[in-house]
């Protein structure tokens, strides 16, 4: 049977019930939520991977620098990146390794490599290389809340460091900074120290340029050839690399004492114990360039007469004909041989002052110039012609073997032929080489030649001295602080000493030598002598005497009776009290590297209070001292970390840490304090 339907018969579609449309709606919900989801798992994963290798352990990388935290997550440092942005998406991480290859400026070489030598350190090797000729790579690091120490000697020297109004980068190499005030000093290390137990230190490759902004808090960390004084590596491309470590430990003692062991010299022998325990008497103050044998007797007379100890007598400038000469003025003194033998005889050993210059009056200008052994032009044909502060001349090239040789030698015939114990090796510094010059080894880094100029005091190491320091703390001798003027402030008077002897301990140099009591007595930057202000020489004389060394230039005699007894007073605690502690110390180093003199944190390291002290400081761990440094004042205000303490008076503080107000110093007083065990 067939069934028939009208040709025009269109079917009814049958309408969906309310239940299957929301059903449907559910599914196509349902498929919309799933495809969501897939979505955001994936860019949260991404995100993930991404955070992760943009995260080191505890250091936080962003395109625009990065932060570091401490094992109990607090921020203790933060650098930006100033010259360059990071391009995130070039990173990546293999192991301990964080590298980008990109920033918003073409391609380059960035890496942070997550070191941990032990279990209360962590360090962080950063590096940023560029591949563009003369380029400047720069980075800021903030102080934030933290108090920073090290860098280097300054004329304005403060502990912590505080530095003012805004300073563009500049070569951070040893500078003369009693004639160049605004300079860095003589001794210095590419190294910084934080309350919050972070230190950095840039890399010896880096050719390094210092600035700052007081405003912000910042240092500025550049690196560059461009208008600079450093030199690429011979045969390599001016491209600018800055890398350094940063090393986060528990507090800041002990990262110090790592950052030390790891990174710095120790020195490998100690000097003369004499110079540790008697004072030396330079000639300078008193007589200047007009040193000659009378003056010299009657020095040695005076200081007999007035029943002084003695290390040695330091017979300082123009005591040659010419500068360059390497023997004495036979004007000056007619009959050398005798005087030194009988000088001898009463039991004095000398010390001639010395230094790297060559005056084109000297004869040996000429056996200079003959023998290749100055510092040359940029063509390396003719002599580079410097001036320093006693006139014109060349100055040796100590990268020069046979130049080396050669000043060794005469140094050897002056001390063969006067009995002469050692030198006094002054200047040093790069600021007295030529603008542009040329060295038999070429110098990218300028202050290497302060370090080949110190090396010339190694054999004479037991009486030396020298004024530079740069990668030298194995140079086993006395380092002196640059010259001081007469006067009581924190620019090179006597409110600057305690700085600069913390600073210049902490960046690994021990045995100091504070430069001369009461200062140079000029009168207003003359020559001319006028004796320091007689408060100001004693309290001079009373923070000397807790020193590693003490020298007398401006001899006790030139006041009255009370002064030359409170000398007496000061060098004999010198001798019997502060000495021994001092060679006790002295042994140490060699092993250990720690500072003789230490700043009051180093027994406190967590105590903010002893964080930003600058008046006070330690010998060792037990014996604390606090001079009085103001004019006028008998009183001092005294702070004792924790611990027990026996004043100089016999009273015991049990009760600390502890502030002592208006603690009452006499005139011909120090404070200072043992620690009981």
């Amino acid at each position: 049977m067939h069934t028939f339907l009208p040709e025009n018969f269109t079917p009814i579609k049958q309408k969906a019930s309310r239940q299957q449309r929301s059903l449907i709606c559910a599914i196509i919900v349902g498929i919309v939520l799933v495809i969501c989801a897939v979505v955001a798992w994936c860019y949260y994963s991404v995100s993930l991977r991404k955070a992760d290798r943009l995260k080191t352990e505890q250091l936080y990388l962003k395109k625009d620098g990065f932060t570091i935290r401490n094992l109990q997550g607090k921020q203790v440092f933060r650098m930006a990146f100033e010259s360059g942005a990071l391009d995130l998406d070039s990173c990546s991480k293999y192991g301990e390794i964080l590298s980008c290859t990109k920033s918003d400026k073409g391609k380059l070489n960035f890496f942070i490599q997550t070191v941990n030598p032990k279990d209360t350190v962590m360090c962080y090797r950063v590096r940023w290389e560029e591949f563009v000729a003369d380029t400047v790579v720069q980075h800021t690091m903030y102080w934030d809340d933290a108090y920073w120490y090290g860098g280097a000697e300054m004329s304005t020297q403060h502990w912590p460091i505080k530095l003012s109004g805004y300073q563009e980068p500049k070569p951070f190499v040893t500078s003369d900074v009693y004639s160049s005030r605004d300079s860095f000093g003589g001794i210095l290390e590419r190294y910084w120290l934080s309350s919050n137990a972070t230190a950095i230190k840039i890399n010896d490759s880096v050719p390094f340029h210092l600035g700052w902004n007081s405003t912000e808090k910042s240092l500025f960390f550049e690196a560059r050839y461009n208008d600079s004084s450093y030199k690429p590596p011979l045969g390599q491309q001016p491209f600018p690399e800055l890398s350094y470590r940063v090393c986060v430990g528990s507090d800041v003692t002990s990262i110090h004492k790592y950052m030390v062991r790891r990174y710095f010299y120790k020195p490998t022998k100690v000097p003369e114990k004499n110079t540790f325990r008697y004072p030396i008497w330079s000639t300078w103050a008193l007589y200047k360039t007009d040193i000659d044998q009378d003056k010299l007797m009657r020095f040695a007379e005076k200081i007999k007469k007035h029943h002084f100890n003695y290390s040695h007598i330091e017979i300082d400038d123009m005591y040659s004909k010419y500068y360059g000469d390497f023997d004495l003025d036979p004007v000056k003194f007619p009959n050398a041989t005798e005087m030194f033998k009988k000088l001898k005889e009463e039991g004095f050993e000398l010390t001639l002052w010395i230094h790297p210059f060559v005056n084109y009056n000297s004869s040996n200008f000429g056996v200079g110039i003959e023998r290749g052994l100055f510092v040359k032009e940029p063509s390396g044909r003719l002599p580079a012609m410097v001036q320093w502060w006693n006139g014109i001349g060349a100055i040796l090239d100590f990268t020069n073997p046979q130049a080396r040789e050669w000043f060794l030698n005469n140094l050897k015939m002056l001390k063969a032929k006067y009995g002469i114990s050692s030198f006094k090796f002054d200047a040093g510094e790069t600021n007295y080489l030529p603008k542009q010059f040329s060295t038999f080894q070429p110098l990218s880094d300028p202050s290497i030649f302060s370090r080949k100029y110190t090396e010339m005091a190694i054999p004479f190491f037991d009486r030396a001295e020298v004024r530079v320091g740069y990668q030298s703390q194995n140079i086993s001798c006395f380092f002196r602080i640059i010259d001081r003027d007469s006067v009581w402030g924190y620019e090179l008077g006597l409110k600057s000493l305690i700085p600069t002897v913390l600073t210049i301990s902490m960046l690994g140099y021990p045995f100091i030598l504070p430069d001369m009591i009461g200062g140079n007595a000029y009168s207003n930057h003359s020559s001319n002598l006028q004796i320091p202000d007689r408060e100001l020489y004693i309290r001079w004389l009373e923070l000397s005497a807790f020193m590693p060394s003490m020298q007398f230039s401006v001899p006790p005699w030139l006041y009255d009776n009370d002064v030359i007894e409170i000398a007496h007073k000061f060098t004999q605690i010198h001798e019997s009290l502060v000495a021994p502690l001092l060679l006790e110390l002295a042994g140490e180093v060699t092993t250990t590297g720690d500072p003789i003199i230490r700043p009051i944190w180093w027994i406190s390291p967590n105590d903010e209070a002893a964080h930003k002290i600058d008046s006070q400081f330690l010998i060792g761990d037990t014996f604390m001292v606090a001079p009085v440094l103001e004019p006028g004042k008998q009183e001092r205000d005294v702070y004792l970390p924790a611990g027990r303490w026996r004043s100089y008076k016999g009273e015991v503080f049990d009760k600390t840490p502890q502030l002592l107000t208006d603690y009452p110093v006499d005139l011909d007083e120090v404070a200072y304090f043992t620690w009981l065990a």
